[in-house]
């Protein structure tokens, strides 16, 4: 399985959670959960699937949380720290 197939099954995983809160903002939560439990790299993937394949199966839910999802920093360039 790819990553992006992980990404989209595991966006669409909690979009289907906060599709069974009846009265809440779903995408509103959504976005809230990946703010706080996705790490910057995989937030980084996540805007690179919706840019690149324009969030291809993600669920519309999830599509409706991206302005509210916070693009993390670019990776720090360098970042080998082995010195090779």
């Amino acid at each position: 399985m790819s990553n992006d197939t992980k990404l989209v099954r595991m966006a669409n995983q909690i979009a289907t959670f906060f599709h069974s809160q009846p009265g809440e903002d779903g995408s509103k939560n959504v976005a809230t959960h990946i703010n706080k439990f996705w790490e910057p790299r995989m937030r980084r993937q996540f805007f690179e699937l919706v840019e690149n394949r324009g969030g291809e199966g993600l669920d519309p839910m999830v599509l409706d949380a991206v302005p509210l999802i916070r693009r993390p920093p670019p990776p720090v360039a360098g970042g080998d720290v082995s010195g090779g």
